[in-house]
């Protein structure tokens, strides 16, 4: 038996034992301050604040550095927590995630997103624009026991201003370059002493920083607002409800796709992205004596439509519009509790999931010339073939629906200086698809005589119309055990988990296996079938991880050290399949691992001084991985940065104060790479580094603050790709430059 599967098999009868432990240690001081802490019941950080806390790797921002900082999107995110890179290309649909050498450009998350305790389940609704933050938290490392299926990269936390805290009217304003706007407005206020309410709105314009060549028409306009309505009800001190609905909507035009081999961005098709989504998140939380009963109960309606010139290039070879519409519910019940020196946390969670989706891919006179009738001609050119008409249509339909049932516990004991954390989960979960691939066309075949002239010879039908479906189930053990020191100071700590993230089918492949199934028709071979590239199997990675929580009170310094080591099974990997095709395709490489250290430290040397920084270092390799056409054991992990930086220092300066208004003064840089962007490692982005500078003006009810991002105007790619065997990569932003205008009246 390896090792790795002895020790998990050990840890997770450990955990069953631990788990079953009753009310242990009786110090009545301390069940005083538990009892005590249960019956003030708050909406917030339900969990991670709930004894899960200990032996965790977590990266906190409150929303006044979240403001300061310009955090009001998630992608903005990136760098800030050590290791955890989060690229800006694309559309809002592209939320691709990367933390500890972990990632995923299509599918299921590396990654969890709560807002206000509702969990996202789609990580392509990741991307938008949030109003009045009043904390992000970034937990980095497996949190597979209390938030499940696809956290093993970390969680991400959200939570925006409580109307029962703040009561008043809030306002921002700000201009930037490419004619960039964004607003936002909200107002806060009791209905009642037991019950607070709130409406928050947001709006976002750009006209994007790029022009297509062939059209001389910009590229990756944007519009996007949202609406969050928020109330709060506390009739007793025991109860307490919470429930917040939102509305985002987005439309974008044109993605800055450039292709390598000209340097150009140009292609004459239509590109667009819209987007509706809907959430409505329901927390009710009630104390007893001991213990604090949650449930979350959330649903959530996903409405969007892209639409790409899939080949890139000022050429009509195809087009492709995804039309998807997605319905989830989700509801996570639990119960936390102590009882002297023994803590607990337990629950079940259920979702399901509902999307239909309508896939067409487009075939123009181009593509059908050059990839089909060109083709087979050369091959058999005594009986050349021509189309019935210059364009027509590969369909596919999908009714993709998963569903998932989770038990989960976690106990904590403190005895003396040492914390004890023990946990599992088991996660079920069935996924389904039901698919119609079709088409229907012909063509024609004629026979080239002696004389020069032809005849026709045959005419065929393209009459295909599949129907069928698949499904799969995934059952998972997932334990966690974590041991602490505390020394007051200093906190070392070691922790080993199991995660996981679930499989699935690749639907956008569908149009290239009915596209390759008419090439055999015409007596070409195929390069896959459906079987073949149609599923993927679950990501499975084994945790192990040691660090220090610190602080230095005369210094004024705390610091955060983690060194960790992921053994993964079967990471799944967006790859590029063989030949002039336009899908991507998730697969399984055999096995990875990734070994890296973290670093966050912050320095108050004076009053009015902070200083802030994280550096993170990972080291992803395949340890063993061939796609039948090459061996990558010893490379490393595409798109994953081996290194992330990041720095800033705040100076507010209330000795040039004049008639009430104070002068501050931020600078901060931020930087990512290497990155490889093909499993050969022959292409990469090197390290580049974005320094940030800003003056901002502020009394007590409002700010004026003028900005600059990547002022040394730093050229470097966020993204790299392949399409019909061309390589293309989007560019980082360049040098930006606005005012933020901003109003906090308090009642």
């Amino acid at each position: 038996m390896k090792i790795r599967n002895y020790i998990y098999y050990v840890v997770s009868a450990a955990i069953v034992l631990v788990s079953g432990v009753d009310a242990v240690a009786q110090a009545d001081s301390a069940e005083v301050r538990a009892q005590h802490q249960l019956r003030e019941v708050e909406i917030r950080g339900l969990k991670n604040d709930a004894g899960s806390g200990i032996a965790e790797a977590v990266t906190r921002v409150s929303g006044v550095e979240a403001r300061r900082l310009g955090l009001s999107e998630m992608k903005a995110l990136g760098e800030i927590a050590p290791n955890f890179y989060m690229p800006d290309y694309g559309s809002r649909m592209t939320s691709s995630i990367y933390v500890r050498g972990l990632g995923s450009r299509m599918d299921q998350p590396v990654v969890g997103l709560t807002v206000d305790n509702v969990p996202y389940l789609n990580k392509d609704a990741y991307d938008f624009e949030i109003a009045d933050i009043e904390s992000i938290e970034v937990l980095r490392g497996a949190q597979s026991v209390l938030n499940g299926r696809n956290t093993m990269g970390g969680q991400i936390n959200v939570l925006t201003m409580s109307p029962m805290r703040w009561q008043g009217v809030r306002a921002m304003i700000e201009y930037s370059r490419a004619s960039t706007v964004k607003a936002s407005a909200s107002v806060y206020g009791k209905i009642s002493e037991p019950m607070a309410m709130s409406l928050a709105g947001f709006f976002g314009r750009t006209d994007g920083f790029w022009r297509n060549a062939f059209t001389g028409k910009r590229v990756g306009q944007d519009a996007h607002g949202s609406l969050r309505w928020k109330t709060e009800w506390r009739p007793s001190a025991r109860l307490s409800v919470s429930n917040t609905a939102s509305l985002g909507l987005n439309s974008q035009e044109g993605y800055p796709y450039e292709n390598v081999s000209t340097g150009l961005i140009a292609y004459n098709d239509t590109c667009s992205y819209r987007r509706t989504h809907f959430a409505d998140g329901l927390t009710v939380a009630w104390a007893g004596k001991r213990v604090v009963v949650t449930s979350v109960t959330a649903v959530q309606y996903l409405d969007d439509k892209m639409t790409l010139d899939q080949d890139f290039l000022p050429d009509d070879y195809f087009t492709l519009t995804q039309a998807r519409r997605e319905w989830n519910v989700s509801e996570d019940l639990f119960t936390r509790g102590a009882r002297g020196a023994y803590g607990w946390l337990g629950g079940v969670f259920a979702f399901a999931k509902f999307t239909d989706m309508d896939a067409p891919v487009t075939f123009k006179d181009t593509g059908i010339r050059s990839l089909i009738e060109d083709h087979r001609n050369s091959i058999n050119s005594t009986y050349p073939i021509s189309w019935d008409s210059r364009n027509f249509t590969l369909g596919s339909t999908f009714d993709n629906n998963s569903y998932g049932v989770a038990l989960y516990h976690e106990s904590s004991w403190h005895t003396g200086a040492w914390n004890f954390s023990a946990g599992l989960r088991c996660d079920l979960e069935h996924v389904s698809l039901l698919y119609n691939s079709r088409c229907n066309t012909g063509y024609s075949t004629r026979h080239l005589l002696p004389d020069g002239t032809s005849e026709l010879y045959s005419h065929t039908p393209v009459n295909i119309d599949d129907r069928d479906g698949l499904s799969q189930t995934f059952v998972e053990l997932l334990p966690r055990l974590a041991v602490e020191y505390d020394a007051g100071d200093f906190r070392p700590y070691v922790s080993f988990s199991k995660a996981y993230k679930a499989g699935g089918y690749n639907t956008q492949m569908f149009s290239d296996v009915l596209s390759q199934r008419i090439m055999s028709m015409m007596g070409l071979s195929s390069l896959y079938t459906l079987d073949e590239i149609v599923s993927y199997r679950p990501e499975k990675s084994f945790n192990y991880e040691a660090g220090v929580h610190a602080s230095f009170p005369k210094a004024k310094i705390s610091a955060d050290l983690a060194l960790f080591l992921i053994d993964c099974c079967n990471q799944q990997l967006t790859v590029f399949p063989p030949g002039t095709v336009t899908g991507r395709i998730m697969t399984n490489a055999g096995r990875t691992r990734s070994l890296g250290a973290e670093l966050t430290a912050s320095w108050r040397p004076l009053e009015d001084l902070s200083v802030r920084m994280s550096y993170g270092y990972t080291s992803a390799t395949f340890r063993r991985y061939n796609n039948g056409r090459a061996d990558f054991r010893g490379k490393r992990v595409p798109y994953a940065p081996e290194n992330t930086f990041f720095i800033s220092a705040d100076w507010r300066v209330p000795s040039l104060s004049f008639c009430g208004v104070t002068p501050s003064v931020c600078l901060s840089a931020r930087g990512a790479g290497e990155i490889c962007w093909n499993e050969e490692n022959t292409l990469r982005q090197a390290f580049y580094c974005l320094p940030s500078a800003s003056v901002s003006f502020s009394t007590g009810r409002w700010s004026l603050k003028a900005w600059v991002t990547n002022f040394t105007d730093t050229r470097y790619n966020t993204f790299y790709f392949m399409s019909m065997g061309n390589s293309f990569v989007q560019r980082g932003r360049p040098v930006e430059f606005g005012v933020t205008l901003r109003a906090s009246l308090a009642r």
